[in-house]
């Protein structure tokens, strides 16, 4: 059977009645997939009429432009739709990342080898036309042992359905940065679709700060024991803005570990009546089945409403089919910033949008500095600060100080 046209189901594939958080199908081709209609369960929080011209699936010729880093060794090259390569990648599980990579005539795959550099891969992707529809498939493929640091940044303007399938090797090491960066009027649909070996390590990290609607699906399997996974991520959603994360980790082998840790903030338009709504959706789902044994797992959502027209839908889910476990567990909060500390902070002669902006750094401080790339972290850090109406430049403890004297 063809890389194209090969479709499971969870059943067949597994040889086991499928989990209720397991996708049913599974498959390269969108036809297999039917529209969703916004009742089902995976799709009841998409706004469906803004990704309408993703779901649709016509097949388009654009393309996004890309800028590389590339470190000695590391190797660039594009794959055709019928490469026996991509038939042994992780198949889309709905109709968003079939028709990315049914639709997308190949994949440009990225690869790692052992021997490479333990520098940063860089891949700047950026769209011209913000009414333009861009299907692609990128493959990440880390070779056992290697030790490598990527980072996906998107920006400028498309309609954007995206399929990034990762495999981490077996004993391999990987730390992810997916950025969405897009102009406001941007519409970005991506399936991360990740594959960890034995004893291998894998770090995401997920940031979402730009685009009028993004929806961003990170799935993971373990093809052996020892696989240890952390998924990060922040967004910060304001007015017009929907941004939606959703997460499947599943157990189906012994001894691997996940866990997972997602903060947001978001500031609507109270002026703007619908219009102005800053909207999140986060939704993560772990399964543990029957034969992964000493898993230990553990997910977590705080998002911090800074304004009254903000809707944060958050939705931990845990399936476990063994109770010899490690652990396991999940935990969601949503709430305004605490006014304490606002109150303190303006009691020491800090000026109200200052101590805002203190308190939003401190709730995204853990989150940030798990990145461990300091560079990143301070684009980021300028980039919030941006969507709190700072300039990039402006220091907030050089502000206090001023203050306090």
């Amino acid at each position: 059977m063809s890389a194209s046209t090969e479709t499971r189901t969870r059943d067949t594939a597994d040889q086991a009645p499928a989990a209720d958080l397991a996708p049913r199908v599974l498959s390269r081709d969108p036809d297999d997939f039917a529209l969703p209609t916004g009742r089902e369960e995976a799709w009841r929080f998409t706004p469906l009429r803004r990704f309408a011209s993703l779901l649709a699936g016509e097949r388009s010729s654009a393309h996004l432009h890309w800028e590389t880093v590339l470190p000695e060794g590391v190797v660039v090259d594009e794959l055709p739709a019928d490469d026996p390569f991509l038939a042994t990648l992780p198949l889309p599980v709905d109709r968003l990342s079939a028709v990315a990579v049914g639709r997308a005539g190949g994949a440009v795959r990225v690869t790692v080898p052992e021997s490479a550099p333990h520098e940063a891969v860089v891949l700047r992707l950026r769209g011209d036309d913000a009414t333009a529809v861009v299907q692609g498939h990128v493959v990440l493929d880390v070779r056992p042992f290697a030790q490598a640091t990527v980072v996906l940044e998107h920006s400028g303007g498309a309609q954007y359905v995206e399929h990034l399938s990762v495999v981490v090797g077996d004993g391999a090491a990987l730390r992810l940065l997916h950025v969405q960066a897009w102009d406001d009027d941007s519409v970005h649909a991506a399936h991360v679709a990740v594959r960890v070996g034995r004893d291998a390590t894998f770090r995401s990290f997920q940031a979402s700060l730009g685009g009028g609607a993004v929806r961003i699906l990170e799935t993971v399997e373990y093809a052996g024991p020892g696989g240890d996974v952390e998924l990060l991520g922040l967004f910060f959603a304001d007015a017009g803005q929907h941004l939606e994360h959703r997460i499947l980790v599943d157990h189906a082998v012994p001894h691997c570990r996940s866990n997972v840790l997602y903060k947001g903030a978001l500031a609507g338009d109270v002026d703007a009546g619908e219009d102005g709504i800053a909207r999140s959706v986060w939704v993560g789902d772990v399964l543990i089945r029957a034969a992964a044994v000493g898993t230990e797992t553990y997910e977590l959502n705080r998002n911090l409403l800074l304004t009254e027209a903000t809707r944060a839908d958050s939705v931990p889910n845990l399936e476990i089919e063994t109770g010899e476990i490690v652990g396991a567990g999940h935990a969601s909060a949503t709430g305004r910033f605490d006014d304490e500390q606002l109150f303190y902070l303006q009691s020491r002669g800090i000026p109200a949008d200052v101590a805002t902006r203190l308190v939003v750094r401190g709730f995204f401080a853990d989150v940030i500095g798990r990145l461990d790339l300091p560079e990143w972290e301070s684009v980021l850090q300028d980039r919030i600060d941006s969507e709190l109406g700072f300039d990039a430049y402006d220091d907030p403890g050089a502000q206090v100080e001023e203050d306090e004297a």
